[in-house]
């Protein structure tokens, strides 16, 4: 019967001591994993472009609404040859409906007994092409319908057009590479300065892509961003 006890003392010492190793153990190690440092990584490419939109409004005023109509009409249809001349296809030119407004029939326009004209006639058109480098030169070339009496505006006037980059999915996979490479460079300073090695990534979070103009006199050329911010474990 003594011999049983002793035998069970023995084997619960050694299981307490094998305990309090692994526990130990653990923690060291869970020090260790505590050990890390939270950088981030910055990946930045200038880009030009690849999609042009010109929202373009014609607009004309007059008191006589027949023969307002015919000059509107005819307006749109020496628009429509002017981007035909300028190498657009039938697919990049978008025309949209004639409107005519009648200042009279509003009984809440104040300005209508003063306004010199009743009528005014407003049509739209929509370019949207690839070639950005043949809607600017377009845009110089459009100066020449001024001579014909044909006054082009943008409908947005903050941002005459608009200037879009498409590729961002081809340039994703590139760009979060160098970001994470910038933030293990980054990291690798610290590193040394604090007597400790890189190691392995704990965690890794990836930011969001941004585009913008380079600046508000070049929108066609845009400027790609992203920036990652990523825990690397140290190790002594």
């Amino acid at each position: 019967m003594k011999s049983t006890y002793w035998v069970s003392a023995l084997l619960l010492s050694i299981a307490l001591v094998a305990a309090g190793y692994f526990i130990g153990n653990l923690q060291v190690n869970g020090k260790k994993y505590d050990r890390y440092v939270t950088v981030k990584g910055l990946s930045e490419r200038e880009v030009a472009a690849d999609l042009a939109v010109w929202p373009i409004n014609i607009i004309l005023t007059g008191n006589d609404l027949e023969q307002l109509r015919g000059q509107i009409e005819l307006q749109n249809q020496e628009v429509s040859t002017f981007f035909s001349q300028q190498g657009f296809s039938p697919e990049e030119i978008t025309r949209g409906p004639v409107n005519i407004n009648d200042a009279q029939a509003n009984l809440y326009n104040s300005a209508a007994a003063t306004n010199k004209y009743r009528y005014m006639a407003k049509s739209e058109f929509t370019l949207r092409t690839a070639d950005v480098a043949k809607l600017q030169t377009a845009l110089s070339e459009s100066l020449k319908l001024l001579s014909r009496g044909i006054v082009m505006g943008s409908k947005n006037e903050w941002q005459p057009i608009e200037y879009i980059f498409t590729g961002l999915n081809t340039l994703k996979p590139e760009m979060i590479e160098e970001a994470t490479k910038n933030a293990r460079e980054v990291a690798e300073k610290f590193a040394r300065d604090s007597d400790s090695e890189v190691g392995q990534i704990r965690v890794a979070r990836q930011g969001l892509f941004s585009i913008t103009n380079r600046d508000v006199n070049t929108p066609q050329i845009k400027n790609v961003r992203v920036v990652t911010t990523i825990d690397f474990q140290l190790e002594d």
